[in-house]
Parts: C-alpha cells; structure tokens; sequence
C-alpha cells in the first residue's frame, strides 16, 4: 500500500481530488464522461502539470474495452454505464440521459498499474461494487475506502456491508452527504497537511481518521443503516408521504429532502 496515494473513482468536478491534492496526496483519478473529464483537468491543471495527479478517461468496467456511458442531460454527477441506475432516476426525477461510448477498463488492471492506494473513494452511480470486488484480487487492502451506499434494497445494503468485511474491513461509519458542504476540517490535520476546505455540493468530503463520528462495528452499522432505511421509506422519493400530492408539498415548504449516505470503512 502506498501511504501517500488515493484514488479518486468518480471525479465528476473535481471537489473531493482537489482536496487531496491540496493536503499532498498524489492522486489518480477517473472520470468517465468526456466533458465533465475535460473540466476538471481545466480545474485541476496546476497539479497534473507537477505530475502530482493523473486522470484517466474511461470507465470501470468488467472488460477491457469500449462500453457504453449513459450521460445526463441536467446533472452531470448522474451519468453512469448502469442500466437499472438509468431506468431508476427516470422513474424518480423524469430526466433523460444519451448514450455515449468511452473506453471501459478493469479496475484490477488500473490497480495493478499504479498501485494500492490508501484510500479509495468510489462514487460511480451503481457501479461502485465494481472496484471493490476488484480488492479480492491483491493480498494488501486499502486502509480507507468509501463507496455510496445503496438506497433501494436492504439484502444489498448487507451484500456491500459483507463483501467489505470479506475484505478484511472491521470499523465502518455512515456519512450524510447532504451534510458535507458543512463538515469542517481539523485543526490539527489527522490526514496529510491541514487546509481550510469549503466542500461543494455533492462532494465526498473527508476521509479517513478526519471523518466526522465514532466508527462502528459491523452489528452496529447495520442499527444505523435500519434507522436510514427507516428514513427512506417515510420521507423518501419513494417513500410513503411522497405518495400524496400534499406530502410532497410539505416536504417541499419544510425543505426536507431525501438524504444519502456514503459507507466508510477501515480496517
């Protein structure tokens, strides 16, 4: 494992790598979709021009080869080469994406190349398992990694929870995304250099010893993810007041909207 090396799957603007980069980590970060691909290298030109960041333009893929990426027409951060995440957010939010064809690659040939990382964040809308399957494949383990958690499904929340722990991750935490733009980093730095950050929106924010909570055992996240669950099935898109016209309206006049969450482990 490489102490000073993360790997940033699911770049999208560039927020969370940028970060990294700034408390002097190297990092190799991948984005699949062409136009958000070409923004953050304008973004982030600084550190690619040092050689402090590599970014690749391809997908995580089953294959080495040309795969087909379903880009949104509205929000970027929703492309992905899932069907079943495409027919899921039409069927939620009414958007449209296209289809696209990008270079696909194995994350264990990705891995195998530049090496294992110290944290590994992986945020590619329906894929993420994708990457950490690929850690079967090598004796040593990223010390951090944190994927999105499923929302949709408990036996999957528990597949995700039981590969990580196959893994030989013990501790894990669930993060609020929505709460991220707020997270403040510690003084002194518990990761890498201390720097002031303002997250973005839809950013992972921290990582690692600089995550906000205790961090849980895996009979313990499961209680958490049960009241998450919980949750979802009250106020979410899906949920039982968004069944009524006039819930939605008051969820809509309370501004409370469905959270999300990213799943950290450690081992």
């Amino acid at each position: 494992m490489n102490s000073n090396l993360i790997i940033d799957v699911g770049v999208n603007t560039g927020q969370d790598t940028e970060f990294y980069l700034k408390k002097g980590f190297k990092v190799i970060g991948i984005e699949a979709q062409p136009s958000t691909y070409e923004s953050a290298k304008q973004r982030l030109k600084y550190y690619l021009d040092k050689g402090q960041l590599i970014l690749l333009n391809v997908a995580v893929s089953p294959k080495d080869e040309p795969v087909s990426f379903y880009a949104n027409l509205e929000k970027d951060f929703w492309g992905t080469t899932s069907l079943d995440r495409v027919n899921e957010t039409q069927e939620l939010f009414g958007t449209n994406f296209t289809e696209i064809t990008v270079e696909g690659r194995r994350f264990e040939s990705i891995l195998e190349e530049f090496g294992i990382p110290y944290y590994l964040k992986v945020d590619i809308e329906g894929s993420d398992l994708l990457c950490v399957k690929a850690l079967k494949k090598f004796d040593t383990k990223p010390q951090f990694i944190s994927i999105e958690s499923t929302k949709t499904y408990w036996n999957d929340l528990l597949e995700e929870l039981a590969l990580l722990k196959e893994l030989g991750y013990q501790k894990f935490k669930a993060i609020n995304q929505a709460r991220v733009p707020k997270q403040v980093c510690p003084l002194p730095a518990r990761e890498g250099e201390y720097i002031p950050y303002q997250f973005e929106y839809g950013a992972s924010g921290l990582f690692g010893k600089e995550t906000p909570g205790d961090w849980l055992l895996e009979s313990e996240i499961i209680k958490v993810y049960k009241r998450i669950f919980l949750t979802y099935k009250i106020i979410g898109l899906n949920g039982i007041i968004h069944r009524f016209p006039i819930g939605k309206i008051f969820l809509d006049a309370l501004k409370i909207r469905e959270p999300w969450y990213d799943t950290h482990a450690s081992l």
